[in-house]
């Protein structure tokens, strides 16, 4: 008998699947089409746990579907524009594009021997000019189409990396990647209107059935609808009214203040006469300006000596102050501040002596407001006091929706439905990532470059035959004249390039579409398209809920605007599954003066170091490089093969929770595929006649089957592999014939493969099944086969259970009292008597009274 020698088995096994070229799709298969798309990796230089779980998940239902007579596209590529290139180009030397490149050779290398069911054919990496220059192609057509503009914007300014920064990439009011303090800047940007798709996109997430609840609700309240009113604020000098907008204008009797944005046009105008308004500005400039940060942060203003009428009592005046906590992007950035009802408006209060007077209080409660803010749920109940409407006690809801129609009816404010999603600002100041196609001229002004001159390729060097000096700050693209100067596309005079890059979450948007026609010299070929696009499966990690999500959803839009995907595509994901993460323990040490020293795993032997050094064990947390608690996938493969780690990833626990690496848990994963190999080569070997088992054999086979397929199609990848134990030990423990267990043997194999697909293979060829497992037509579970013959019947005497019975399950009544009278405790607890009542519910239970 041979022994399990995994690497042997798979290397094997994956030239055989290479040379069938079984994974490479093809719309003209006459099959119904399946798409499975994983998230696409950036090209770091090694997998990691996390992309063998993400991409093994995937793999399972590809092969499942190809087993079950689909058409697959199951495809791969590389998100690989980026400042992590940039940065690497800048510690180590050499140039961005050489790095990425190494990198995705590398980590091609570690992903194939896991066996995956890619079709390698459509490969590419966003930062392939055959890709990015179709990118630029349909930025194009965006553009035309209205889409796209360009504007003068404050940013998020990295003055390390010389680049704008989302909200999303500042840490702290630090760049994510810098560390360095971020500056708030006015700059000229393009962005995309996806704000005008703001109620499209909100209402589109009912029909998202396959996705995740927590996930629709994240893009919800990230497109933040709400209905509220602008109220003008009659200033006391004379001066242009400031408006407020406010989703909470029942509040208004608590109105002490005014605040607007630093970035408000008022706060402009201060500043160019104020010091003090100017300095303050600036200051601000400086702060994170996620909205998280912000409701930490410390709450500052200064009060601009304006003053404001109260709109309902016009003799009453409010000052004016310019406050770090309101934002420009949101509403009209001014609010009328209500300390009363809102905790920002609080703490400022509080801080700068202002008055605090409530709008409503609780029913029965009418506690005084000290330091937590009265903000009641909308559908709690609220008793207004002197409210301008005459309200008194309702729902919060009800204050608000009434006062609304109260300020329109009066003539003294407009109702509004506003959102939070602000448009895709998709400038970036940086080499490493798509160039925008568009040049400025001094008398054409900005001219979209000609399509025929596309891809706008990213230059190599510095224009004068030497590399380019990623450490000098700045964008390289701005100090390259060769690259930078060109003729105007409409006029042929001397103009300039567009030296903004795209956001690399443009890159990402669009990559589902072109792969279904990779290699085609338009961004998609809408017959191809046609043919794949939905994706049926997209699997990826929850940190993408939002924004690539929500652009990616909006660009399939524009993409059907602009001609170059159907109109069923509207929604390109048609099913969502985000998956956890895999966990490991850290283990850490201490310096001489106390810093935590982090040490690999394969460093560590019973919590000790070689040296003999105790380690401190911190419970698992996410793998992460700095914190050395990372698992190499190649180190696993090597020691105990590809479907030991892909056993284990799916095994352990349900896919969208977190697993833990463990390295008892790979070993044992490694000793019981052993013993499955070990398992059926004994059973290919044997020689026994049938018997009366076989029956039993083959309904557990059978149950084996149903459960399996149920598990994979539902994504409990847990609950498929613990039936697989299960079934096992029941072929390992039965007296079958030999040809009644070499069929369940075989049909153990088909349910193992798309798990372990290497393994299936050989023991498939070992039991004498035909061609490829990988092929093979998966098991269908025969129902009758699923009811068994037998019922088990608990025996209740004076209302206590005291034995069962397993009896043929349409024995008649009559037998069945028999049976149960026969009893070894019914004759004990009769003891010669007849009973006194015996009743028999059929497939359910025997009751006997003594």
């Amino acid at each position: 008998m041979s022994r399990y020698s995994a690497n042997e088995i798979e290397a094997k096994w994956q030239e055989a699947w290479d040379k069938a070229g079984i994974f490479t799709a093809s719309s003209k298969a006459d099959k119904p089409k399946y798409y499975v798309l994983e998230m696409f990796p950036y090209p770091s230089g090694r997998i990691h746990m996390g992309h063998v779980r993400n991409y093994t998940m995937g793999d399972v239902i590809a092969r499942h579907k190809l087993a079950t007579g689909h058409n697959v596209l199951h495809p791969m590529g590389w998100d690989a524009f980026g400042m992590p290139a940039e940065n690497a180009a800048m510690a180590i030397g050499g140039h961005p594009k050489d790095w990425t490149y190494s990198n995705i050779a590398d980590m091609r290398g570690q992903m194939k021997p896991l066996g995956l069911s890619i079709d390698w054919s459509r490969e590419f990496a966003t930062c392939d000019p055959e890709y990015y220059g179709q990118q630029q192609a349909l930025f194009l057509d965006m553009l035309e189409a209205g889409l796209v503009y360009r504007k003068n914007a404050v940013v998020n300014w990295d003055p390390v990396d010389m680049t704008v920064l989302a909200n999303e990439q500042v840490e702290n009011g630090r760049g994510w990647r810098s560390g360095a303090l971020v500056e708030r800047r006015e700059l000229t940007q393009w962005f995309f209107k996806i704000s005008d798709y703001s109620e499209e996109l909100l209402e589109a997430l009912d029909t998202l059935d396959n996705w995740p609840a927590k996930v629709r609700l994240m893009q919800e309240n990230w497109i933040g609808k709400s209905r509220g009113i602008e109220i003008p604020f009659e200033r006391t000098d004379g001066g242009e009214p400031i408006i407020c907008y406010s989703t909470r204008p029942d509040t208004l009797r608590g109105a002490s203040f005014i605040a607007v944005s630093p970035e408000h046009p008022l706060s402009r105008q201060l500043a160019e006469n104020s010091p003090e308004a100017a300095e303050f500005i600036t200051e601000c400039r400086k702060m994170d300006t996620t909205e998280a940060a912000m409701e930490k942060a410390e709450k500052k203003g200064i009060d601009t000596g304006i003053s404001v009428r109260h709109p309902v009592w016009p003799d009453q005046e409010l000052p004016v102050w310019i406050g770090n906590f309101v934002m420009m992007d949101y509403g009209t950035g001014a609010v009328y501040a209500c300390p009363a009802h809102d905790q920002r408006d609080l703490d400022f209060a509080r801080k700068y002596q202002l008055p605090v007077v409530p709008a409503f209080h609780m029913p029965g409660d009418e506690s005084e407001i000290e330091t937590e803010a009265l903000v009641p749920q909308k559908s709690e109940k609220v008793v207004y006091i002197e409210h301008f409407a005459g309200l008194g006690e309702t729902t919060s809801q009800d204050g608000i929706d009434k006062t609304i129609d109260w300020f329109e009816q009066q003539n003294l404010g407009k109702a509004q439905v506003k959102y939070r999603l602000r448009d895709w600002g998709l400038s970036r100041q940086r080499y490493w990532g798509c160039p925008i196609p568009v040049v400025h001229c001094e008398k054409c002004g900005t001219v979209p470059e000609k399509k025929e001159n596309l891809p706008i390729e990213l230059p190599y060097d510095d224009g004068n035959g030497k590399p380019i000096d990623f450490s000098i700050p700045g964008n390289p693209l701005d100090r390259h004249p060769n690259w930078r100067d060109t003729p105007c596309p409409a006029c042929g005079a001397p103009a300039k390039r567009e030296t903004d890059t795209m956001d690399t979450f443009v890159d990402s948007s669009w990559y589902y579409a072109r792969f279904t026609a990779p290699h085609a010299e338009t961004p998609t070929d809408l017959a191809e398209a046609e043919y794949w696009m939905n994706v049926d499966q997209y699997i990826g990690g929850i940190e993408h809920a939002i924004l690539h999500l929500l652009y990616s959803r909006f660009f399939a839009r524009a993409m059907q605007i602009t001609g170059h995907l159907p109109k069923k595509a509207i929604e390109p994901f048609d099913a969502l599954f985000t998956q956890g993460m895999v966990t490991h323990e850290i283990y850490q040490t201490r310096d001489a003066k106390g810093r935590p020293v982090y040490h690999l795993p394969e460093d560590v032997t019973d919590g000790k170091l070689a040296d003999g050094t105790e380690v401190e064990i911190i419970p698992s947390a996410k793998m992460s490089k700095s914190k050395k608690n990372v698992v190499d996938p190649v180190s696993i493969i090597s020691a105990f093969g590809a479907d030991t780690a892909r056993w284990f990833v799916l095994s352990d626990s349900p896919p969208e929770r977190d697993v833990e690496w463990t390295a008892s848990g790979a070993e044992a994963a490694f000793k019981h595929l052993s013993r499955v190999h070990r398992i059926a080569s004994e059973i290919a070997a044997s020689d026994i006649p049938a018997n009366d088992e076989d029956v039993t054999l083959l309904r557990e086979m059978h149950k084996a089957i149903h459960d399996v397929s149920g598990g994979v199609e539902s994504f409990g990848f847990n609950a498929s592999i613990a039936k697989l134990y299960a079934f096992t030990n029941t072929l390992a423990k039965s007296k079958a014939g030999s040809d009644a267990k070499r069929q369940a043997a075989k049909i153990l194999a088909q349910l193992m493969s798309p798990m372990t697909p290497h393994l299936s293979e050989e023991l498939w060829q070992l039991l004498g099944g035909e061609g490829l497992v990988a092929t093979a037509s998966w098991p269908e579970a025969d129902e009758a086969m699923l009811v068994d013959d037998t019922v088990t019947l608990p025996i209740q005497i004076n209302g206590k259970r005291r034995a069962e019975i397993s009896v043929p399950k349409d024995m008649p009544k009559d037998e069945v009292e028999k049976i149960a009278l026969s009893t070894e405790a019914v004759e004990k607890a009769l003891d010669g008597a007849a009973p006194k009542k015996i009743i028999v519910v059929p497939g359910r239970i025997v009751n006997v009274v003594v």
